[in-house]
């Protein structure tokens, strides 16, 4: 799966997973939100989401922990 962090009107990062068929600038434009954080893929394993990559179209490189970080935590069980 491909990945956006995406900063919230509040601050707050959100992330947004969707198929690698679908380019990570295709999803931009279809955000609504101002600033994008990083962009990557992503795989579920064992302990969690691990994150990797990034886009050079929007200029994002993946920051690994941190966005494993957001989308294990948005993902959680509650």
């Amino acid at each position: 799966m491909k990945y956006l962090i995406v900063e919230d009107f509040s601050g707050q990062a959100v992330p947004f997973i969707f198929p690698r068929r679908v380019d990570h600038c295709d999803m931009r434009e279809q955000l609504p939100y101002g600033r994008i954080i990083s962009a990557g893929v992503t795989e579920l394993g064992p302990a969690g989401f691990v994150c990797s990559g990034g886009n050079t179209e929007l200029g994002l490189k993946s920051r690994p922990e941190e966005d494993a970080a957001i989308l294990n935590e948005a993902l959680r069980h509650r």
